[in-house]
């Protein structure tokens, strides 16, 4: 070991990348028939051991890989945080469900049996019948992991930009696989492609104006810079073009267009992984970004913020009200949480770092559990319904499933009680300490309204007839997208081991963050302090 890699502070990052080397050897060598079992072993196995390797480095603040990478509070928090997402996304991609008409032999729920083929051709079908399994998702899943995990530790604008591509493109693929509505799925997958392309572009260009102007990658030689020489069109143009990368991985408006539709388009599975997962690792590289590269530029990166964390809010909240596809409601949902979020940037470094971590770790818990809860909805086929119209009744025919999915978007409204409340109130706290009241006020209004979606949806499930027809409006699903649109029309909550598992264990955390949150806020104000 050279004084410059501390190869121990970085154990979690190489368990995982190495879980998922060993994952495609898995996937090239070992026969079809047990590939499976070893997969979802070398998966499970390598995220929990990396969490247990983030455990043991609690504490640890040192800036190790020559500068590249930072391992402090804030990257193990988030990379420990982003390893429970991970496993309980892990679940939900290995629930598998029997086909018939292959022998009876279980298959990958939510996946195409081969997602090259061209959708509802005759490959497609023969492949259906055969039983194949795309395993190659769990490597994928793994690499997604890793690049989530490196980029709120990236401590340079190169590590940055790499971990931002390893987390994208195994994303881009994986949207695409969708075993049901494969046509969408695949549309998806393009308009994240296209766009996250775009978005990549602009990274990687102001990346290079940055440069230009400081001479150096390195987050605090960029800092020493700017403290010296000041403000020029240079910086504040790299800057610029950096966040448009970097907001649109959070959906924050205007580069939230994707959301709705990949959020809908995608597997199920993959939408809890990639909602909960992304944000959490963008919101940290956010995080570092502006307060330990460019603190010196608050003055001119702040008001910005204010205005597109205003504007995220509202939209999230105004469009959102009018859908009718649960995955396209929470899509919006997850782009207002984006702008409460933003909130915590603006605050007051502290307070603001403390609140941020909190609130990711029960956003992140709750969002996985109801999009969880959103897989499970099932017609009398095995497909999965979203549109909202044909969940009526619901709630009384299977109440316990119903009921934590109330909980779960109780807290993303914030209820008190729930986690969710505490994370805004934290939030909106460090907001007013940094004098951005006009901002909270906005928040405020914003989740009022924003909990009228939330409560519409348990009104549906627990005080509408499975016969009473619509929930109101036409909204988002349109015919042959969302399901059949025939208000409970065999609809169910599917029996899925696994998946109800995350569900009840998402529905605990969320109520035991809301009612004793002080040990997650101790640890997060722990946890809060960069490494330099």
């Amino acid at each position: 070991m050279t004084p410059d890699i501390a190869y121990g502070s970085l154990s979690p990052l190489l368990v995982v990348f190495g879980a998922g080397i060993v994952s495609v050897l898995v996937e090239a060598f070992v026969p079809a028939r047990r590939r499976y079992g070893t997969q979802m072993a070398v998966y499970l196995g390598g995220l929990a051991t990396a969490l247990i390797s983030v455990v043991l480095l609690a504490g640890t603040r040192i800036v190790t890989a020559e500068g590249a990478v930072a391992v402090d509070g804030p990257a193990l928090f988030l990379q420990g945080l982003t390893v429970v997402v991970a496993l309980g996304a892990g679940l939900l991609i290995g629930e598998r469900t029997v086909i018939p008409s292959a022998s009876r032999r279980k298959v990958l729920a939510g996946f195409a049996p081969q997602a090259a083929v061209a959708p509802g051709g005759s490959g497609e079908r023969e492949a259906e019948r055969a039983g194949f399994t795309q395993t190659e998702i769990f490597p994928l899943a793994l690499f997604a992991t890793g690049g989530l995990m490196l980029f709120p530790a990236a401590n340079d604008l190169i590590t940055l930009f790499i971990a931002l591509e390893v987390l994208s493109l195994p994303l881009y693929v994986l949207c695409g696989m969708a075993r049901r509505r494969r046509l969408l799925s695949q549309e998806a997958a393009v308009k994240y492609f296209l766009l996250g392309a775009f978005s990549s572009a602009f990274f990687v260009y102001g990346v290079a104006l940055v440069y230009g102007y400081a001479g150096t990658v390195d987050y605090r030689g960029i800092a020493d810079v700017v403290e010296s020489e000041g403000a020029s069109p240079l910086i504040l143009i790299g800057v610029a073009m950096m966040s448009v990368g970097l907001l649109f991985k959070v959906g924050a408006v205007p580069f939230h267009t994707w959301t709705p539709d990949v959020y809908q388009g995608a597997p199920t599975a993959i939408t809890a992984f990639m909602a909960a997962g992304t944000k959490v690792a963008a919101f940290g590289a956010i995080l570092r970004f502006f307060h330990t590269a460019v603190p010196g530029l608050e003055a001119d990166w702040a008001p910005v913020l204010w205005v597109i964390a205003a504007l995220t809010m509202i939209v999230g909240t105004i469009v959102g009200v009018a859908q009718n596809d649960v995955k396209r409601l929470l899509a919006y949902s997850s782009i207002a949480h984006a702008g409460f979020l933003l909130t915590g940037v603006i605050a007051v470094q502290a307070a603001g770092a403390t609140a941020m971590l909190f609130y990711l770790a029960a956003y992140a818990v709750s969002t996985v559990g109801v999009f969880a809860v959103a897989g499970l909805v099932r017609d009398a086929d095995g497909a999965e319904i979203s549109d909202l119209r044909a969940w009526a009744g619901l709630g009384r025919r299977q109440p316990l499933v119903a009921g934590a999915f109330a909980v779960l978007l109780l807290a993303l409204a914030g209820i008190p009680l729930t986690s969710g409340f505490i994370a805004k109130f934290a939030v909106f706290s460090a907001a007013v300490a940094g004098g951005a009241v006009t901002l909270v006020v906005i928040g405020v209004l914003t989740s009022a309204i924003a909990a009228s979606f939330y409560v519409r949806v348990i009104v549906v499930m627990f005080f509408r007839d499975a016969d009473s027809g619509s929930s109101g409006g036409s909204g988002a699903a349109g015919s042959g997208v969302g399901g059949s649109g025939v208000a409970g029309s065999g609809v169910a909550f599917a029996r899925q081991p696994a998946t109800l598992a995350v569900v009840a264990a998402a529905t605990v955390l969320t109520l035991a963050l809301g009612i004793a949150p002080q040990p997650l806020l101790d640890l997060a104000e722990a946890a809060s302090t960069f490494a330099w």
